[in-house]
């Protein structure tokens, strides 16, 4: 079953999504997961993300561009897709998107026990405070039909992989690394732009 997976997210995979919530904070943002799962199914390890749109973020045809060059990218690293990320416009606003809803249940198609992560304004607001060691998004994961909460019955979990992961975003976010963050509508717009963020960590 897929609701009993366990999912654990790199640092790497971590801070991509969060710095590129932080650089479109009026605007909904989303992008995919990628890693791979244990053997048994039992464990899903995010080793990477791809920071996808922050303007229109339902278009189909972007969509389609992106998936076929993340695919043959990551294949030859031996990743696939295993999930998919999503912020959403309002700061106050921890309803999961329809077009999130979409888009993780296309993945569930080839990957059921995908991971749908949801930023947590809140928990993001509490990490200068030094007491958040939890990732600061929500975990969603899909149950028959609908997704539901992942960790409400201590099954279902997400852990970061670096237990420091939340103080290197910090360091992160002061220097403002945000800003040098780019997502494929960056890519679109002038292909000179890398969106795998080699740079990011250099």
């Amino acid at each position: 079953m897929s609701g009993e997976a366990r999912y654990e997210i790199h640092q790497t995979a971590y801070i991509k999504l969060v710095l590129h919530a932080l650089k479109h904070r009026t605007a909904a943002v989303n992008g995919l997961l990628l890693g791979r799962a244990s053997p048994d199914a039992a464990a899903v390890e995010i080793v990477d993300s791809v920071p996808l749109f922050h303007s229109q973020i339902g278009l189909l045809p972007p969509l389609e561009v992106a998936l076929i060059m993340i695919e043959e990218y990551y294949g030859e690293k031996g990743l696939s897709i295993v999930g998919y990320f999503h912020a959403n416009e309002r700061y106050d606003d921890f309803e999961l998107a329809t077009v999130a809803k979409n888009i993780g249940d296309h993945i569930t198609r080839y990957f059921p026990q995908a991971a749908l992560l949801l930023l947590d304004n809140k928990k993001l607001e509490d990490l200068p405070k030094g007491k958040e060691r939890s990732p600061v998004m929500q975990l969603y994961i899909k149950d028959g039909s609908s997704w539901k909460l992942g960790g409400s019955k201590g099954s279902n979990q997400l852990t970061v992989k670096e237990t420091s992961a939340n103080t290197v975003l910090l360091d992160y976010i002061s220097s403002e690394k945000w800003k040098s963050i780019t997502d494929f509508d960056d890519h679109l717009d002038d292909i000179s732009k890398d969106w795998v963020n080699a740079q990011l960590f250099e």
